[in-house]
């Protein structure tokens, strides 16, 4: 399971979350998403941990708190919705 991070600071660094999360258990992995075009970061992570029992902890124990002057959005990440944008697909409905 990954966990999202919302609402981030825009000065939060990777070490830092690992130092937040580190608290929850082991933290396998952290990613901050940088924006294409200006290489600035997004405003929200994704937290990997190495037990689900201590995402789900980290998950209800941080959800709602204020870090860095921001109260925190912490949730199970969800699969990534891949039909925004790009082409569109041919069904029966829009076929020529």
């Amino acid at each position: 399971m990954t966990i999202y991070i919302g609402n981030l600071s825009y000065q939060a660094t990777v070490d830092d979350l690992k130092t937040v999360f580190a608290d929850y258990g082991t933290v396998k992995r952290v990613v901050l998403p940088t924006d294409r075009e200006t290489g600035r970061f997004r405003g929200f992570a994704f937290v990997e941990m190495t037990d689900e029992a201590q995402e789900y902890s980290a998950i209800s124990q941080l959800d709602g708190a204020e870090w860095m002057g921001r109260q925190l959005r912490v949730n199970k990440a969800r699969p990534r919705d891949n039909s925004r944008g790009g082409a569109r697909r041919h069904t029966a409905s829009n076929a020529w």
